[in-house]
């Protein structure tokens, strides 16, 4: 099970790079764009990931992970303007995830913790926010596309590099 925990580690800083590699390519204004009123911009997903990640990572195993103090419908309108605010809540968010993570032991994972009321262990409440996380990083990293456009650095293999990529990681020993 320890290893489970730096497994859902590992995971959680790979997601969060993808972000912060995203964030890097991007200006301020391409942070806030969104294609329209219905859609989130970059900003807005970045303050419900955060305001999400206080909330059930802070006392993770005392106290319900949804707080009294969340207001997650405002994480949805579009208040910041600012850079550096956007990226001092992204970090805030991840600061607190991992502290809680690393002061988890194998014995915890059976712990029965609540989300809204609704019990899980914390190995289900973590599986939730390694499903939850990715689903709006992918959102971050697809925006961040659009908005590059031809100027954009893929953060994987990219188009039409797959048999050069593939080639290179077969001619390596095992």
């Amino acid at each position: 099970m320890d290893n489970f925990l730096a497994s859902c580690l590992t995971k959680f800083q790979y997601y969060k790079s993808l972000g912060d590699k995203t964030f890097a390519q991007l200006s301020t204004e391409q942070l806030l764009w969104q294609p329209n009123d219905s859609s989130n911009s970059i900003a807005l997903l970045v303050k419900h990931l955060s305001g999400n990640m206080l909330s059930r990572w802070t006392d993770f195993l005392n106290t319900d992970g949804e707080k009294e103090n969340r207001n997650r419908d405002l994480e949805f309108e579009n208040t910041w303007t600012d850079r550096k605010e956007l990226l001092d809540h992204w970090n805030a968010g991840w600061n607190c995830l991992f502290q809680a993570i690393e002061s988890l032991e194998e014995g915890d994972l059976k712990k029965i913790i609540y989300i809204r009321n609704e019990e899980h262990t914390v190995m289900e409440a973590i599986l939730r926010q390694v499903a939850h996380y990715p689903y709006h990083i992918g959102q971050i990293v697809y925006i961040g596309k659009i908005c590059m456009d031809e100027k954009w650095s893929s953060l994987s293999i990219p188009k039409g590099a797959s048999a050069s990529y593939n080639k290179e990681k077969f001619n390596r020993e095992k």
